[in-house]
């Protein structure tokens, strides 16, 4: 009787949750951006919030939540009922942030349902008009004889282009003075100013600055060069083999949200970075759309999960201590 009570249960729950997938979602998502509007992850978080309005009919509404390096917006995410109606898009903060911060209100891993990989946003090295190298090697080759004298500009702690930075200045073994900024967009004008020398940073913010001439461009950091820089060479090619650096940003659910729902989503997610507009939209920024074997929910966890440690380990080599 027991085991007949059970089965019984069993088939509800699963009647349940399937009623729960066909009826997801009935009312507005939410995508949470932890960062502030206008950025590049702002940008590729409406184009992927759009395609998903498109392929469910119902509208997923991006809202900003800035601050701490983007863990403010991702706490409120973990915290959220897991129903499927509260997403994150977050970038590879979600690997760094726990050797950033101190007394984390989630947990990069436990506290999420992996969705997948979106991608990768490449980074471009640039430094003020007039640095004096006309090439990547010499890019190196300048920075390291003097590397007492130069400064390099980046968008806070825990940024894209503070960790760029750190990478970079780790494989060739040089330190600058790093000069902090509350955003991007104070460091790049400061940059096109002359106020410090170089930076990197995500290929989004600065390809509108190298097209116009306000800023020298040296390389870019994916494996292949882009089409959108098609002059400019990889950093593998143009004199630091093997060096490698892109943002990646990944989508995420509440851990707990029913598999039913979570079914939809990755369904849905994928669907959507498959669809011609979408992906022309993200490659005319220069992002480089996820291969559907890296948009696989395990495959992003694992990534996850590999990205702590290569940060944790770069970041206390580098002397960054948490916050």
């Amino acid at each position: 009787m027991l085991k007949l009570m059970f089965a019984v249960l069993c088939l509800a729950g699963t009647a349940a949750g399937g009623a729960m997938a066909q009826q997801y979602p009935a009312r507005p998502v939410v995508v949470m951006m932890p960062y502030s509007p206008g950025g590049p992850g702002d940008t590729l978080t409406r184009i992927i919030a759009a395609g998903l309005t498109k392929h469910f009919g119902q509208q997923f509404v991006v809202e900003n939540l800035a601050g701490a390096a983007g863990t403010i917006g991702t706490a409120k995410v973990a915290a959220a009922p897991p129903d499927g109606y509260t997403l994150l898009v977050m970038h590879v903060g979600q690997a760094t942030n726990s050797a950033l911060y101190k007394g984390l209100r989630y947990d990069p891993i436990k506290s999420f349902a992996m969705l997948g990989l979106m991608g990768d946003s490449p980074m471009a090295f640039v430094a003020r008009k007039g640095f004096p190298a006309k090439d990547f090697k010499e890019f190196i080759a300048y920075i390291k004889a003097h590397q007492d004298k130069l400064t390099y500009g980046h968008a806070g702690i825990g940024s894209a282009s503070h960790l760029c930075g750190l990478s970079f200045l780790g494989a060739i073994d040089a330190k600058v003075t790093f000069v902090p900024y509350k955003g991007t967009g104070p460091a790049l004008n400061d940059l096109m100013g002359g106020h410090f020398d170089f930076m990197c940073d995500q290929t989004v913010n600065v390809l509108p600055h190298i097209r116009s001439g306000a800023l020298a461009a040296y390389a870019v950091t994916p494996k292949e060069r882009l089409a959108v820089l098609p002059d400019l060479p990889t950093a593998d090619e143009a004199g630091l083999p093997g060096f490698e650096t892109n943002i990646w940003y990944g989508m995420y659910g509440v851990a707990g949200t029913p598999q039913p729902v979570l079914d939809r989503l990755r369904a849905a997610f994928t669907a959507t970075l498959d669809e011609s507009d979408v992906r022309a939209r993200l490659e005319s920024l220069g992002f480089i759309v996820a291969s559907k074997a890296r948009r696989d929910h395990e495959v992003h966890r694992k990534h996850v999960e590999q990205q702590l440690i290569y940060w944790r380990d770069l970041l206390g080599k580098a002397g960054v201590a948490a916050q």
